[in-house]
């Protein structure tokens, strides 16, 4: 019991077996590799609504901070729900190093109410042929991005699935987190 407990706040690679702890109904949405945005937008049938929560510069926790090969000591985070005919699917907390919306990645800067997934999967972005390294966790009340979550929307459930995946924006890092929300479960996953 105690290894189990371990594993539900714990992130684990996509493919170490985690994913097959998760409830079935969730693992396709886990494991998917493209777009989620766009995933979405086509079980719902229509453009995603983005509410932006918050977009500010803040300090790294030592989780977060791990995926960065430099030392960052602040950074650009942004939380939206993404959200169909105002009913929340899914809550998205991104982490955005100041060189990574520098150059020629600039148009991060003004996403507005555009997804960002909308920045990342623009054909002219992504430029790494290697597979974005992805994991998943059961987040519940003791995890950290849990906690930074329920801050800013209260709604979270206590147990609630997630990924997280370390993009690379022109060679540029981005930390892109993703709970999902019961919500989604309205809307097939294929």
């Amino acid at each position: 019991m105690i290894h189990r407990r371990r594993l539900r706040s714990a992130w684990n690679r996509v493919d170490s077996g985690e994913l097959h702890q998760a409830p079935r109904k969730w693992q396709s949405w886990l494991s998917d590799t493209g777009s989620l945005t766009q995933k979405i937008e086509r079980a719902i049938g229509q453009k995603l609504e983005v509410v932006v929560l918050r977009d500010c510069r803040q300090n790294l926790n030592s989780d977060e901070s791990r995926y960065f090969h430099f030392k960052i000591k602040r950074c650009r985070i942004r939380e939206v729900l993404l959200c169909a005919n105002g009913v929340p699917l899914v809550m998205a907390h991104s982490i955005i190093p100041t060189s990574s919306s520098s150059g020629s990645n600039h148009e991060i800067l003004r996403l507005g109410k555009k997804p960002l997934g909308a920045v990342l999967f623009a054909k002219t972005r992504m430029h790494s042929k290697k597979k974005p390294f992805r994991e998943i966790a059961r987040l519940d009340k003791q995890s950290v991005l849990w906690k930074k979550c329920f801050q800013q929307y209260s709604e979270l459930p206590s147990a609630s699935w997630a990924r997280r995946t370390l993009y690379q924006l022109k060679g540029r890092p981005l930390l892109v987190s993703e709970v999902f929300l019961p919500a989604l479960l309205s809307y097939p996953s294929n």
